[in-house]
């Protein structure tokens, strides 16, 4: 069968061959590798639609021979973050997995999954990666490069494929992510008003005068909780869980002890009194290893559940808009009050357990004056003795 130029050479034995192959519309570049123990001829193929192309592809699967892999013609980008996602992420978080799984299904098989991986090039990543620029934040963009760059590497490690064209380009910026918030001092004197009795209230209070994070606040025990203090002690809480795999906190600098200011200490006493009371009158034995902020079957709350109540207590405090707050941003709050009344840095990064200075300073400070101080005394002063504890019955 000739080929569209007219040319045909027969190849001689052990040489490689071109050829036009009509059923395809394609040119296809053999190469001879003996026979297999089986008695038949052994020719892996590539295909192309010219003849610079195949030569090419030719060179390559060489490369792959002579560094004893062989990587599969057929494997696409679709296959391997498969197999990355159900092979290469054991002992991860099931939220991670689910997260990772999620940006991929988005933003990398719909685009790229069909491509064979040893076909894939550069310029094909550099157009995907400009394309998606234009509807992720660049953190969310580096993570789905990050979740190709890591499927091509364990395709690598079982010789489905020989580079990782991935490592060959850069990340553009992508769209502006969503500025996080911080709560005003005035604001800040509203949440703490609103909802009191709650458990969203003390729940608040602790966390924007403490500054934990959610997922140290929702698995909280009554035991790590120090409202009892001895004499010449400060009222504290131990941050030494949270709900990551293994009850691990983020960093090890997060696991820490915190002071607690007055007017948290007091509408904790007061709110635990009320627990106990709730539980007496149920006939359930009371123990400090129940959660602070348990369901009303004593259970951990979900992030949604906590978001949702949460918002609630921004409507009854007067927010225009209670929908566009998320629960990590008392933390934020908790930072820029601190700075705004003039704590160092160093002090905040230690409180709310960052292991530097970095992330305070770019992701969660709003203001900043050099003046030394620390984080309970400062809140005591900010907040003054607190509102009035009231009682209310019990929420959901």
């Amino acid at each position: 069968m000739s080929d569209p130029t007219g040319r045909n050479r027969k190849a001689g034995n052990g040489e490689d061959s071109i050829y036009w192959d009509k059923s395809k519309n394609r040119f296809v570049g053999a190469v001879s590798l003996g026979f297999t123990p089986a008695g038949k001829r052994h020719r892996p193929k590539v295909s192309g639609k010219t003849k610079t192309e195949v030569r090419h592809k030719l060179k390559e699967l060489k490369r792959e021979l002579d560094a004893g892999v062989k990587s599969s013609a057929s494997y696409t980008v679709a296959q391997a973050v498969s197999d990355w996602l159900d092979k290469g992420l054991k002992g991860r978080e099931e939220t991670s997995i689910s997260t990772y799984r999620i940006l991929a299904d988005t933003h990398i098989t719909p685009y790229l999954g069909a491509a064979k991986l040893r076909e894939l090039d550069a310029d094909q990543l550099d157009e995907w990666l400009e394309e998606r620029a234009t509807v992720l934040a660049t953190q969310s963009l580096r993570m789905v490069h990050s979740i190709l760059r890591r499927s091509i590497s364990q395709g690598q490690r079982r010789n489905k494929v020989v580079r990782n064209v991935a490592e060959l380009v850069q990340v553009p910026e992508g769209r502006s992510g969503r500025p996080s918030k911080s709560l005003s001092l005035e604001q800040g004197e509203a949440v703490l008003r609103a909802k009191e009795g709650s458990w969203i209230h003390a729940y608040v209070v602790l966390s924007l005068l403490v500054g934990v994070r959610p997922e140290e606040a929702r698995p909280l025990a009554w035991t790590h909780v120090h409202i009892d203090h001895r004499e010449g002690e400060r009222p504290h809480v131990d941050v030494w869980r949270s709900v990551r795999r293994h009850g691990d906190t983020k960093t090890r600098r997060s696991r820490r002890s915190l002071a607690m200011p007055h007017q948290v200490a007091a509408v904790l006493k007061a709110y635990k009194a009320r627990q106990i009371t709730e539980c007496a009158a149920a006939g359930a034995p009371w123990t400090d290893e129940r959660l602070v902020f348990p369901t009303t079957d004593g259970q951990q709350r979900s992030s949604l559940n906590v978001r949702r109540n949460f918002r609630a207590l921004l409507k009854e405090a007067g927010f225009e808009d209670p929908q566009s707050w998320v629960t990590r941003e008392l933390r934020t709050s908790f930072v820029s009050l601190l700075s705004d009344h003039g704590i160092p840095i160093e002090v905040i990064a230690r409180v709310v357990g960052h292991s530097g200075t970095n992330v305070t300073e770019k992701v969660y400070r709003k203001q900043l004056r050099p003046v030394l101080s620390e984080g309970a005394e400062a809140m005591d002063s900010i907040f003054g003795a607190g509102p009035t504890i009231v009682e209310t019955p019990p929420e959901t």
